[in-house]
Order: structure tokens, then sequence, then C-alpha cells
């Protein structure tokens, strides 16, 4: 495979190579035990646009495809409030953190920021999970990354407030509201050039471009960042967030600090040294943080990286899911830590897509019908979320199946021991979405976000993020002033 830094736009030629990359992964997660989809029976990539008019259609291709996806008719459970420690969601809808890549250069809001919050402010979602927020300069992943700092904690708490009282305004309470603290390790760019900060070598990512060992955090840095996180904590607080999520999801530093089996030393090898940064960060900021504020972890469960490379994998090399480490580590979070809410994810945006945001067209042909990529991610989350009754689990991946995400929805809460149903993608695309759910019964399929990923598109020419489809008006322009600068590279 080609290294992660390679995957991150540096320009067209580097745009090429990542799409030369992409369209050979076909081939690459054919080969894999998972890959069970008879090639004869999917679709032609000409002939993948979503072709489901009715939630019938959905079920009979599922189980044409020998996969099971949870589906309920019955939406009320979306509606029903619920107790997160010392706070009250309204409902059971989620808004998961999406990244606008559009602060300012001092990582405060700016003006992309607070219009996307206000959206979301009106949403009807009950809980608005704030996007990543890197705990250091070095950490950020584009110079326009959100980060909290003593001198622009006034600007978030006046976001957290317009946001309440929008909320307030326009649905009668005010949202739960965690924001997403970050270190985004491999795929650092502070500067916007890659600056990669790596747990180890991944020859999977790295076969084509080995990384320099200067990219390798020492142990001595790693023992730093429980700090950096309890600091950036206290300013959450200050700045009126109700939660603070300890990201550890989609291949960032502590998502692969998981998979360091390879990594000699205290932070790699075995399980306790592989949870210990994570673990530790928890307990640091548990220290520093008031008892009524939450704390959370958005958390990859499995990452689709043969072993010895992926977290919740098979040991055999496959990449059948293994959710005997990810139940482990749940246990010490939920049981001994005392998390009553944690965010469930799957995959890598960067390197395996499909995997947890299937999509029909996209920048390579999937290696499976996306409904596979659905039933998987619902499978992973329930096989954990049912170990732990008393855990407020969010379950992701719901927004590929557009006006049937609803009953999706539903169906994980019903079916597979979630607490909430959040929504990314969608959010950016349809952000009424959870108002119409729980006020109209439906999603009106002409506004729903259509898996193109040209949002993440966006983000990867190192512009603003956005719905180019849906919210063309602000995005669509920047995504032809992206296309064009790309052009005139090549």
């Amino acid at each position: 495979m080609v290294p992660s830094a390679c995957l991150r736009i540096r320009g067209a030629e580097q745009h090429r190579k990542s799409y030369i990359f992409l369209r050979k992964i076909n081939a690459i997660y054919s080969e894999h035990s998972w890959y069970t989809v008879d090639r004869t029976t999917r679709k032609d990539d000409a002939d993948m646009a979503f072709q489901y008019p009715h939630l019938e259609d959905v079920q009979r291709a599922a189980a044409a495809l020998g996969v099971t996806i949870p589906l309920e008719e019955d939406l009320s459970a979306l509606a029903q409030p619920l107790t997160i420690g010392a706070h009250t969601s309204a409902n059971r809808l989620a808004i998961q953190p999406m990244e606008g890549c559009d602060g300012k250069a001092d990582g405060s809001p700016d003006e992309l920021t607070v219009r996307r919050y206000h959206r979301f402010a009106e949403s009807g979602a009950g809980l608005i999970w704030g996007e990543a927020t890197a705990v250091l300069p070095d950490a950020r992943a584009n110079p326009r990354q959100l980060m909290l700092t003593p001198q622009n904690v006034d600007a978030f708490k006046a976001l957290v407030e317009q946001v309440k009282q929008r909320c307030l305004a326009k649905n009668g309470f005010e949202p739960v509201m965690i924001v997403q603290l970050t270190h985004s390790g491999r795929y650092s760019k502070p500067t916007g050039k890659p600056a990669p900060r790596v747990m180890y070598h991944c020859p999977p990512y790295e076969a084509s471009a080995p990384l320099d060992d200067a990219c390798l955090m020492s142990d001595e840095e790693l023992d730093a960042l429980p700090e950096a996180y309890a600091a950036s904590a206290r300013l959450a607080e200050q700045a009126g967030f109700d939660g603070v999520d300890i990201k550890a999801c989609h291949r960032y530093l502590f998502s692969e600090s998981l998979s360091a089996f390879t990594r000699p030393g205290r932070y790699g090898g075995s399980f306790d040294n592989r949870t210990r940064l994570l673990l530790g960060t928890v307990d640091a900021v548990r220290a520093t943080i008031s008892a009524r504020t939450i704390l959370t972890s958005r958390l990859n469960i499995y990452d689709g990286v043969e072993a010895p490379y992926g977290f919740g994998m098979a040991p055999d090399g496959s990449l059948t899911p293994d959710m005997t480490e990810p139940e482990q580590l749940v246990r010490m979070l939920h049981e001994q830590r005392g998390l009553s809410l944690i965010d469930f994810t799957i995959g890598n945006p960067y390197v395996n897509p499909h995997v947890n945001r299937p999509f029909d067209q996209g920048p390579y042909a999937p290696p499976e019908d996306p409904l596979v990529g659905v039933a998987r991610m619902a499978d992973c989350i329930g096989t954990v979320a049912s170990a732990f009754p008393n855990l407020s689990v969010i379950a992701s991946g719901l927004s590929y199946l557009r006006q049937w995400s609803p009953q999706f929805a539903a169906g994980m809460l019903a079916q597979k021991g979630v607490a909430m149903a959040g929504f990314g993608r969608e959010a950016f695309a349809y952000p009424t979405f959870a108002s119409d759910i729980l006020h109209k019964g439906a999603l009106d399929a002409s506004k729903c976000c259509i898996a193109c990923g040209k949002c993440t598109e966006l983000m990867r020419m190192g512009s603003r993020a956005g719905c180019v489809v849906r919210d063309a008006a602000v995005y669509a322009p920047l995504y032809r002033e992206g296309k064009e600068k790309m052009a005139c590279q090549k």
C-alpha cells in the first residue's frame, strides 16, 4: 500500500498518486477473507447509484448479499431523552464531529465555523459533538484546525453560548455539547505540509515511501501528552462545553497507539502498553475536570488493516473483525474509569474510507457493495455495545442509507444495544435532519447526503469542508477553485 503520507494531498502529482492507489485498493481488499460478496452479483461502477426507493428494497438487497442491517419502522425511540451523567440529551440523535477546516490561524472559530454550528444548533439534535480540536500547535491536521488556547477560549465560549441559545429558541432545549480533543499524529499538517508524528512504522501504509525515523514519537514526548490534554480539557470547561472527548479513532495518534504491536518500550507491544497513552490521558483529564463534565471517547474498534498493524483485527492476518481487545478496552474505560458514554466507529478515512463511510461513487471503486460496509459497521458496534448494557453507545455510519437512515438508527437502538444514533455527513448536507425525523417522521430524499465524498475531497485539497451538493452556494465555488488549482499544478 501507499503510505499515509502519500494520501495527504500535496498538489496535483500527489493527488494523482493517491487516486492510483485508491483505484488499486479494490484488488487488494478483495483478496481478504471478509470480502465475501460474489463479484458476479456486485453492481458495476456505473450502476452503483443509490437505488432503494422503498425500505423493503434495502432489506431485499441486504438479504441477497447475505448481510443483515437492523431496520425499525417505529421511530419513537429516537425521540426519547437520554441521561448522560449530570446532563440530559433531549433525544437520541447526535451530530458527529465533522471537521470544517475553517478556523482562524490562532485556532479560534472563523465565519464558516460559526455558520456551521449555528446550523447544527437549529437541527434538533440532542447532542452536538464538536469537531477535532488540537491540543498542541504541531498536533493540528491543517492550518485552520480548531485549537483551544488561553488566548482564544472566550471565542469558543461565545460560540457555545450562541449554539445553546439558538437551539433553545428553535427547539425548546439546550443541546449537550462535547468537544473532541485530538493529536493528528500520522496526519499532522500544522503548516499545510505533511509533518507526520507516528507511534511506529506501519508497512501497509509506508511500503512505497517509508517515513523517516524522525517522525517517530519518543516515549518522553508521549509522556507529556496527558497533561496537554488536561490543559485543553480545563479550557473546554471554561468555554462551557458539557463534555470532553479524548479522540482515539480513524488512525490519528491515540487510535494508532492501540495498534502499536511492533513498537518497543512502554507504549508498544502488550495490550497494557498499547492502551497506556489513552488510559493515562483519560486519568489525567478526569483528575482535572469537574465530576459534572462528561468524559468520553470517540473510539475505533476495528481498523480494517491486517494484524499486527491494526486494532480489532483477527490475529491470522485477515481483515476479519475481532472484538476481543476492543471489549477489553471498553471494560477498562467504562467499568474501571466510569465513562458512561462512548462513540464507536471503524476504519480509516485516509486509506479505506469505504469501511467507515460506505459510498457508491468516490475516489476508487469500493471492493464491496456499500450495504456490506453498513452491515459491518452495525455488527462491530452492536457486538461491543451489547456486552455493556449500562454503557451509552453512539452508533456511526448511518448516512449512507439516506432517507432510510432513521429506520437504521431506530434499528440500532432496538436490535444492537446502542443508546444514540450519530449522523456525520448527513449533518453537513441536511442540517435539519433531526427535526424532520422527530417531527415529520421521515427524511426528504432530495435533501439527503448522497455519499459522494466531495466534503472529504475539499479537506484533501486543503480547502474548507462542507457539502458541495446540498450547500452549493458556499462550497461549490470552493470545490471548483480547488479543482482549478490542482489542474494548474499538473
